[in-house]
């Protein structure tokens, strides 16, 4: 799409949107050009995949490094953003899908389009548009709430901040007032990717989650009693939990949404990633079926049809010993039964499927991450790209672990899954006393992971668990269930110990070769974390132009 506009505004005007007569024309029967119209505005959800100058967003945390130096994406880990460097473009985005959203919603009505595809159309721009307020809330705090309304080139655009409050109670309200306007799921086949009633209360879920958290939920870091409440709530409620339970409720009653199983486990867990519609995805980001993901991740050794892969991601030990062993007990727990000469043997079925590790088959090949291996050849001469860490991002590739050549694979993003509403409601039910609901919730994830149930039939979590252990039980089991699909950066936020994780050493695995094999911990790099880092700067540029729009404090 190509963009033009004023420099006035946070919105560039569209330039395929500006001539709305051409755009939405009454000659429209089928509603050809205002569907692509609408498809448009869908193309500014986050990549997921490539957000940040090619890296995923989960480099930039404890969980992974980008195997490139120096990338752009570490300006997060090392603590060197600043106004005019940060990686995030998404203040930009936002808006031109906000003002895609508001001209859709304001000229559709020309075209003759059928009662029920005008229903769905304008709920999915309303939709698309509470999901942009949402991704600037979780970066900034409130924003301005523009409702409806699309600013022409001589309006005043000095509008304030909303308090974070009034921005979660417009996306919480928005999504309330559109989801009986929004297709039923499932959705058919040709209208798989719209979003639907599930993915507008999913959205509700997410918002209600962060806003009943430690930081937004009157745990904010400043100062100034005015910037504290444009980036959470003045004063904290523990009964904002229940409004969190009680959307999970909301979408648990459409009935449809159901965790992936299909297969001997992990297949399950990979299928969720791979098949283009399944019960478990509830909204994703669309891309074209190819193999450039797997181009892309595979370990530096592998050549494929000619070309050589690249294994831009090397995924930390810090997240490799977050995956329990088979048994679902931590590999601290005396009684798992790790072995530190053995480290990947036994563990979680999920590991191997979202981390590659020393000897994990892939292209009917060993994975070769020892020193010399030719995943980490360690050639100073040739200052290859290669793994930092000793591992390679194995999550969201095809399943070729026997093939000799990748094939065209749907790689779809997810944005909302069910997996996550299950770990939401966990959160919720644990901070609301419910421990044992809480339980059974994570359950269900494991049992479906390939954890074994154990004689107690609990998945590895002991009886008595406290409300305590099982916080960090549910924040470790969000953690590798939900890794690289962009959840890590902003729950290190929202638990609000992002300071404190953000300053323990990163580490790796070394691995000398011999009979047997060696293995060495080793520390890669230190992070650095300040306060400000809480919450993203307003870009100067939007500063300078509107002297209403107040800066976050530190920036």
């Amino acid at each position: 799409m190509v963009m033009t506009g004023s420099c006035r505004k946070y919105e560039t005007e569209p330039k395929d949107w500006f001539t709305s007569d051409l755009t939405f024309d009454s000659l429209d029967k089928n509603g050809t050009v205002t569907a692509y119209d609408l498809n448009n505005i869908y193309t500014y959800l986050p990549a997921g995949y490539n957000w940040v100058d090619g890296d995923y967003l989960d480099a930039g945390t404890d969980d992974a490094l980008p195997s490139r130096l120096n990338a752009t994406v570490e300006n997060y880990s090392k603590g060197t953003v600043s106004l005019t460097n940060n990686p995030d473009p998404y203040w930009k985005n936002a808006w031109y899908g906000i003002r895609g959203a508001n001209i859709f919603l304001k000229y559709v009505v020309r075209t003759p389009i059928s009662a029920t595809n005008m229903q769905y159309w304008k709920a999915e721009a309303r939709f698309l548009r509470a999901y942009f307020y949402w991704e600037l809330l979780k970066r900034y705090g409130g924003v301005p709430l523009l409702g409806d309304t699309v600013l022409g080139l001589n309006d005043n655009i000095e509008i304030p901040r909303a308090t974070y409050a009034q921005t979660v109670d417009y996306i919480v309200n928005e999504c309330t007032a559109i989801k009986d306007s929004l297709r039923a799921d499932p959705a058919a086949d040709a209208e798989w990717g719209h979003a639907s009633k599930g993915a507008a209360v999913a959205l509700k879920c997410r918002v209600l989650l962060y806003a009943a958290s430690p930081l937004f939920n009157g745990g904010g870091v400043e100062s100034d009693a005015t910037k504290k409440a444009l980036t959470g709530y003045p004063v904290a409620d523990a009964t904002r939990w229940q409004k969190v339970a009680d959307a999970v409720t909301e979408f648990k009653a459409l009935g449809y949404y159901t965790l992936v199983t299909s297969g001997t486990a992990p297949a399950g867990f990979i299928n969720v990633f791979i098949n283009k519609k399944n019960t478990e995805l509830i909204f994703a980001k669309q891309n074209a079926n190819n193999s450039l993901l797997e181009t892309y991740q595979t370990p530096v050794g592998y050549v494929v049809s000619n070309v050589q892969c690249y294994g831009l991601t090397s995924p930390t030990q810090n997240l490799v010993d977050a995956f329990p062993m088979n048994n679902g007990l931590a590999i601290t727990d005396a009684s798992s039964g790790y072995n530190a000469a053995a480290p990947y043997t036994g563990r979680d079925p999920r590991l191997g499927a979202t981390v590659f590790y020393n000897g994990l088959t892939w292209l009917n090949r060993a994975v070769q991450t020892y020193q010399g291996g030719v995943d980490k050849p360690d050639n100073p001469a040739t200052a290859q790209v290669q793994t930092r860490t000793g591992y390679y991002l194995r999550k969201f590739l095809g399943n070729f672990t026997t093939s000799t050549a990748f094939s065209n694979q749907s790689h779809n993003f997810p944005i909302f899954r069910f997996a996550e509403i299950l770990l939401t409601n966990a959160e919720a039910l644990n901070e609301l006393g419910q421990v044992e609901n809480a339980v059974a919730e994570i359950i269900k994830l494991r049992a479906r992971a390939g954890i074994t149930a154990g004689s107690s039939n609990r998945y590895g979590i002991r009886v008595g668990i406290t409300q305590t252990e099982m916080r960090d039980l549910i924040r470790n089991e969000r953690r590798i269930e939900l890794a690289f699909e962009e959840h890590r950066f902003w729950d290190l936020r929202r638990w609000k110990i992002a300071a404190q994780v953000m300053s323990t050493p990163i580490t790796g695995m070394k691995i000398t070769n011999g009979t047997p094999l060696t293995y060495q911990v080793v520390t890669v790099t230190t992070p650095a974390f300040q306060n400000r880092l809480y919450h993203m700067p307003i870009p100067y540029d939007e500063i300078s132009k509107n002297p209403k729009l107040v800066q976050n404090e530190g920036w």
